[in-house]
């Protein structure tokens, strides 16, 4: 299983963008530029670059062997390392929350898989529940990348009901 740690405030304020989170997300399969991430985000090359910056900072973003592109001009790319799989923030469920329906906006309706469910267990069972979906979670986040394959995303939510006292 992946130890997990509580991340450092500067790590927490590092991860505390939805737009930060994104930028990870698109620089997990290879790596991009600043202005490449800015294209795919649909954001300005200039604002995503302070960001871009503090995920580096933070050791959550890596550069990678700098590269010559149009004209020459001198291009870094970046690289998610993957550290945010290991730190635990504060904030991060409404913050992944608002990422994810950011995300998720942006995907045909018709493509989107959701499951909702509603459990009445004992709090052993549910911490069961927690242990065995993380479990599950780690299995296939450990396994090697196939560049080929479709990349998915998924995002799971476990809560107490508040419409069932």
């Amino acid at each position: 299983m992946v130890e997990r740690r509580v991340a450092t405030d500067e790590e927490a304020k590092a991860l505390a963008s939805a737009l930060r989170l994104r930028i990870l997300r698109a620089c997990l399969d290879e790596g991009r530029t600043n202005k490449e991430v800015a294209a795919i985000l649909g954001r300005n090359p200039a604002s995503t670059l302070h960001h871009v910056r503090a995920l580096v900072r933070t050791g959550f973003l890596e550069p990678l062997p700098e590269r010559r592109g149009n004209r020459g001009a001198r291009e870094i790319p970046y690289r998610a390392t993957k550290k945010s799989w290991r730190v635990d923030t504060p904030a991060a469920g409404p913050l992944m929350l608002e990422t994810f329906l950011e995300e998720v906006s942006l995907v045909p309706a018709t493509q989107v898989d959701a499951i909702r469910m509603a459990l009445r267990l004992p709090v052993h069972e549910m911490d069961e529940l927690n242990r065995r979906l993380l479990q599950l979670l780690e299995d296939f986040a450990n396994r090697p990348d196939d560049p080929e394959a479709p990349a998915w995303s998924v995002f799971l939510v476990v809560h107490p009901d508040p419409n069932r006292p």
